[in-house]
């Protein structure tokens, strides 16, 4: 059993309770235009140019079995051909390119993992599988909650929820938390911010609700999400809580820029909430269940 993995963070507090080692899946069936972390949306590996530091050594363009990666000055390189096998980054001396994303077994994770069990234990935290979209790869997910509900360690799946209810049904057992993210209220909207309708979205969201615990999780966007008419959308959404715990309001963040530019793609331009904003949103939701945001005084 295996499965594609770009990231593991160790020592995460952002991603629920306590500390927490938090393992990034590969691929994603959504296309948010503010993704932070656009290397997480193709399940294949990456190649990650970085724009300094080339020295012409032509290592890489030696090894390229495709032709993708041509010598000259900055390593010229054509993206329709990359397979993501990784040969030029290993032979890459000054570090300049790297591959996002590779195959791990369910033991390779677990042996992470279980590096901070004394962290999980002395800060009430545990592990939390985020993405991408983790559930798209759930027969490798399922295995490595098991193994985790087994030692004993709090789990949290980290998810959209655009996937069939059935994968919810088999990781329930398994799954302390879900941290569960509402993109926009209105489906036209959420279409083409994302690339997908939210039907299934909502769907999952009502029955999960009254079957685990769950935190939700919104991205707040100036221009996207911060109309009347979604802040309306999303009190509607959660007018009936059920074991939603929390509802977390996160302010659109650039810190992903710089990932655009590695694959060679134009970063997003968008812009927080401003606090107001943010006030209002909370406003509206917390007659439901507890809001927080980080513009909090």
């Amino acid at each position: 059993m295996d499965g594609m993995i770009f990231d593991i963070q160790h020592f995460s507090i952002h991603d629920g309770p306590g500390i927490r080692t938090t393992v990034f899946f590969k691929g994603c069936n959504l296309r948010c235009l503010w993704c932070h972390n656009p290397e997480s949306q193709e399940r294949a590996p990456q190649l990650l140019i970085k724009e300094l530091g080339c020295i012409a050594c032509g290592s890489c363009a030696a090894v390229c079995p495709t032709g993708a990666r041509r010598l000259g000055k900055g390593g010229s390189f054509i993206p329709e051909l990359c397979t993501g096998c990784g040969k030029c980054a290993s032979v890459c001396y000054p570090g300049v390119l790297e591959i996002s994303g590779k195959t791990m077994t369910v033991s390779q994770v677990m042996e992470e993992i279980l590096k901070d069990v004394s962290l999980y234990r002395h800060s009430g935290g545990g592990v939390t599988f985020s993405g991408g979209e983790a559930m798209l790869q759930i027969n490798f997910l399922e295995e490595l909650l098991r193994e985790c509900a087994g030692s004993g360690i709090h789990t949290a799946v980290d998810t959209a929820g655009s996937v069939p209810w059935e994968h919810f049904r088999r990781i329930l057992p398994y799954t302390s938390l879900f941290l569960y993210d509402l993109k926009c209220a209105d489906g036209e909207l959420h279409q083409r911010v994302t690339g997908a309708d939210n039907r299934l979205i909502a769907e999952n969201l009502k029955r999960l609700k009254d079957t685990a615990d769950v935190w939700v999780r919104i991205p707040c966007i100036r221009g996207i999400n911060d109309s009347s008419a979604e802040k309306e959308g999303f009190r509607e959404l959660l007018r009936k809580p059920g074991r939603i715990q929390r509802i977390d309001l996160l302010p659109y963040h650039s810190f992903g820029e710089g990932k655009y530019r590695l694959l060679g793609r134009p970063a997003p331009d968008f812009l927080p909430m401003d606090a107001v904003q943010m006030e209002e949103l909370k406003k509206a939701l917390e007659e439901y269940v507890p809001v927080y945001h980080s513009l909090d005084q």
